[in-house]
């Protein structure tokens, strides 16, 4: 998670939340593996989107979860902004906007979970 929040920092993104669901789980007696929720984004890329269709307001700003499986496994997991795109309908002429948010969440990703 660190190198997740710091590579998002680097590139400029603003990082809104970071949330420790096993540490709220915790507080109230539970328990759940490391799982952690990242809250990032930038307006220069969301605000078009939204801009078209105000309903993917609801799935930005991008989210990232980074999780610990039963084996210890750590993951990373996240939304293709592409994929958002079509759940809401967004046509063709922002898709340059969420490719290009495609591509910098795969290298974020790329680059957190590198040895």
């Amino acid at each position: 998670m660190m190198r997740l929040e710091a590579e998002v920092r680097a590139r400029g993104m603003t990082v809104f939340a970071h949330i420790d669901h096993a540490a709220g789980a915790a507080e109230v007696g539970l328990s759940l593996r490391p799982t952690d929720l990242l809250i990032f984004g930038a307006a220069k890329g969301g605000t078009p989107l939204m801009q078209s269709v105000q309903t993917i307001g609801i799935d930005l700003p991008l989210k990232a979860l980074v999780w610990q499986d039963e084996t210890g496994l750590t993951h990373l997991s996240y939304n293709d902004p592409a994929s958002l795109a079509r759940r809401h309908g967004l046509g063709e002429a922002r898709k340059p906007v969420t490719e290009a948010m495609s591509g910098a969440l795969k290298s974020i990703a790329a680059k957190a979970t590198a040895p």
